[in-house]
């Protein structure tokens, strides 16, 4: 019950001023900017009307969008929740304790950290909380699936750190986990990396943890790419055999950002620069002030509505969708007689030898190709591939975007038709070009943007 009619007005008066001023926001920038505005427009046209198959990609909701949108854009706060070196931090420490208690909650996690600026950042700052620099990384190989951050020469931590490399096996394409534990035996390693941006099977963390003891190393698991199954129950999780796991938030379906967890391990004392305590306050003071400076607080509040959105079902029956077509997807490829690495997926991504598919098509010809005829997918380096990194021997596809517009089954019957269609139809010139007629090119088109329509961004 309002006290009296004052109260209520200006109750009113407070809501109708913050809605308003946030309210008209695309508006707002047209008036300011007119060339901005359309080249935002240009990039949602873009997106309505092609098809989406990236991997690295998702896309977030309209609510998250409003969380980054907002006035915490303009909050500088250095520190964490109750210990900045700036005032007037009361609700955005009331936003970040929210964000963390959820993130832990959607993970199952002991500890979290929400500050990371990118999955890339989590990764500096959990290799920087454990390691001297010159000490030793044995991570998995670009080209074999791993990740730049991991240690690739040019990295920070390539820079900074010994990196050693471990690979899958030759003939399956897949972790052969005795290799890895042979190899971690023989460099002696400080840290060991699991996890990868081009891997299509189920990853054993309690494998990769064995071999982490076994050879006297920390474990760091980066799920940037498989978090949001690991969320729903349908990969394992790393929680509690990695000593730190480190994912994007963007992948998922969040916001552009990066994360940091921690299960059974976070309160292991550890000495590092010369400073002994808990790796959870180790890990804290690399992201502040070793690594990072001010958070971004709408990043922050946006994530917390995105781990907020990750604790229903639907979620969950998202990314089981995600998987389902992924797999069919991948089945029909093979049965068009593409070279599908690892003969399937387990997870979003598919992999495709495009050079053994058909002779003479490169990743890049492949990729180009596919784009120009409203198909978006990455070109891909691949294990033992010979092809300039520029250049690629595979493309890379991904399920989560057209998922989560609602298709389904039936259409990935209808996109692999259409990639099967192009890629066997397309003039090879040479590795880096191509010539497709333009009556063909339409034709494509066509039958993309009528696809698209039926199911627009959501």
């Amino acid at each position: 019950m309002w006290k009296n009619g004052f109260e209520r007005v200006e109750v009113l008066m407070e809501r109708l001023s913050f809605q308003s001023y946030h309210q008209g926001l695309i508006e707002a920038l047209n008036e300011s900017d007119a060339e901005i505005y359309e080249l935002i427009k240009a990039e949602y046209e873009r997106l309505q009307n092609t098809i989406q198959l990236l991997a690295a990609e998702s896309r977030c909701s309209r609510a998250v969008l409003a969380a980054l949108g907002s006035v915490l854009q303009n909050k500088t706060s250095e520190g964490f929740a109750g210990a900045r070196l700036h005032g007037g931090s009361g609700v955005i420490d009331e936003i970040e304790r929210l964000a963390v208690d959820r993130a832990k909650e959607a993970f199952g996690a002991r500890y979290a950290n929400v500050q990371p600026h990118s999955g890339t950042t989590a990764n500096q700052i959990a290799i920087n909380t454990l390691l001297e620099p010159g000490e030793r990384i044995l991570s998995m190989g670009l080209q074999h699936g791993g990740h730049y951050s991991h240690g690739s020469a040019d990295s920070l931590a390539g820079r900074f750190f010994d990196v050693e490399q471990y690979y899958v096996d030759p003939k399956s394409f897949v972790l052969d986990y005795e290799s890895i534990r042979d190899k971690a035996l023989k460099v002696r390693p400080k840290l060991i990396i699991c996890g990868g941006s081009a891997y299509t099977r189920t990853i054993s963390f309690a494998k990769f943890r064995e071999i982490a003891d076994e050879a006297g190393a920390f474990l760091l698991a980066d799920i940037s790419h498989i978090s949001a199954l690991v969320i729903a129950g349908l990969h394992p999780s790393p929680l509690d055999y990695a000593h730190i796991t480190t994912t994007s938030t963007y992948k998922p379906g969040g916001p552009r950002g990066g994360l940091i967890l921690m299960g059974r391990d976070c309160e292991q004392e550890v000495t590092v620069h010369g400073k002994s305590g808990s790796m959870w306050r180790h890990i804290e003071r690399t992201t502040f002030p070793c690594i990072q400076g001010t958070p971004y607080l709408n990043h922050i509040a946006a994530k917390a509505v995105f781990f907020k959105e990750v604790l229903c079902e639907q979620y969950r029956a998202r990314q089981l969708g995600v998987v389902e077509n992924a797999r069919r997807l991948a089945g029909n490829l093979v049965d068009m007689g593409y070279d599908v690495l690892t003969g399937g997926t387990d997870n979003h991504m598919i992999l495709i030898n495009t050079a053994n598919s058909r002779e003479g098509l490169t990743g890049l010809v492949a990729q180009r190709c596919l784009e120009r005829c409203g198909i978006v997918v990455d070109k891909c380096p691949l294990a033992f591939d010979e092809k300039e990194p520029a250049i690629t021997g595979g493309i890379r596809l991904g399920t989560p975007i057209v998922t989560r517009n609602g298709m389904g089954i039936e259409e990935m019957g209808r996109i692999s038709g259409l990639v099967d269609e192009i890629l066997r139809t397309v003039e090879i010139v040479g590795e880096s070009e191509y010539r497709i007629k333009g009556s063909f090119e339409g034709h494509i088109k066509t039958q993309v943007k009528d696809l698209c329509s039926k199911f627009p961004i959501r």
